[in-house]
């Protein structure tokens, strides 16, 4: 049977799919026009925290120590996010170069070493008439710099323990690890004896920059052994827990040195911050305990110094037996949480 059409009906029915169309390429350039929109606001967003990051040359520190379970504190520590204003232009050498300095040092036999060389560790890093010469006016430094840079360091690091033995005030018992961490815009220079350790955040990843110096320690361990020394109990030479240290002296033939192991690194747009620590900290925590702590609450607060107060809490909650020294320091302005995922604006299942 056939079915006739009116002039008008067709006419209707061909109205009608126009319309369809029409709003169907209405919904799709809708769609177009929103996919556009929300990325130029991610671009948008990404370009302002570059411009934030770029025209921040400081960073953000905050630092805590607590005496723990011991009888008293031997730990000292110093964290300085601007090195120029804290001297002053009289005396800060590397014009144009910004420039940032933290340190931990862990005392043993009393806490009369570590503090020598906490109140004579910017004259030693920063007044010394050996300091390199920054090579370019620009604020930017090149590899020549930044090996002399290592090299000065370690003549420091071995200063310090020359002048520690021969402080007549301070026990032949009594030394301290030393960690240090120099930022020149952003390169980092780490230089360590002992057990403190140094952990960044790569994205949420613990990248441990740092090797502590222990028995535990394969490459210090044959170290110590080819130089006639031995562990026992886990001691170096029976009487000390580390093989590398300022200051204390051991009476058997020592293979107890000073010399610091050194880390120089780049830092990238992944870099989110670095902890700083004494060993009382990495006894109960792993570095990616300890990050991960860090990193949830500086999504909440967005403050070093009570991220560094936190790590210090939860450390003595753990029960750790020792002193206790945490340095947070801030390499971005902020941390952003996950973003919860959402369907793009104006998408629409079609109809079957």
């Amino acid at each position: 049977m056939m079915m006739i059409v009116s002039q008008d009906q067709a006419a209707t029915t061909t109205s009608e799919s126009k319309m369809m169309t029409t709003m169907k390429m209405t919904e799709k350039s809708t769609l177009q026009l929103n996919i556009l929109l929300d990325d130029a606001v991610s671009i948008s967003e990404k370009l302002a925290a570059m411009k934030c990051s770029a025209s921040t040359n400081s960073l953000r520190s905050g630092s805590h120590t607590d005496i723990g379970a011991r009888r008293s504190n031997e730990d000292q520590h110093i964290h300085i996010d601007d090195v120029a204003k804290h001297l002053g232009d009289d005396v800060y050498k590397w014009a144009n170069l910004p420039s940032s300095f933290y340190a931990v040092f862990d005392g043993h036999g009393g806490a009369e070493a570590a503090s020598y060389v906490k109140n004579h560790a910017m004259r030693l890093f920063f007044e010394n008439s050996d300091l390199p010469e920054a090579t370019k006016s620009d604020g930017s430094v090149d590899e020549l710099f930044l090996k002399e840079l290592q090299d000065f360091h370690c003549k420091v690091f071995l200063q310090a323990d020359k002048d520690l033995k021969e402080e007549r005030s301070i026990s032949d018992y009594c030394g301290t690890t030393a960690l240090t961490v120099l930022a020149l815009g952003r390169h980092l220079l780490i230089s360590n004896a002992g057990d403190c350790r140094a952990v960044i955040s790569r994205k949420g990843v613990a990248k441990q920059m740092s090797n502590d110096h222990k028995p535990s320690n394969l490459l210090e361990k044959k170290r110590v052994e080819e130089l006639g020394g031995y562990f026992e109990d886990g001691y170096l030479n029976g009487e000390l827990s580390v093989t590398r240290a300022l200051g204390r002296q051991i009476k058997s033939k020592s293979p107890l040195i000073a010399e610091p192991e050194m880390t120089e690194i780049v830092l990238t747009d992944d870099d989110e911050f670095m902890i700083i620590g004494c060993d009382g900290i990495w006894d109960v925590m792993s570095n990616e305990e300890a990050v991960s702590l860090v990193r949830k609450q500086l999504m909440q607060h967005n403050d070093p110094q009570r991220c560094a107060t936190e790590l210090i809490n939860q450390a003595l909650r753990l029960h750790t037996s020792d002193n206790l020294t945490a340095i947070v320091v801030c390499f971005s302005s902020h941390i952003e949480p996950p973003k919860p995922w959402r369907p793009r604006r104006g998408f629409r299942e079609s109809a079957q």
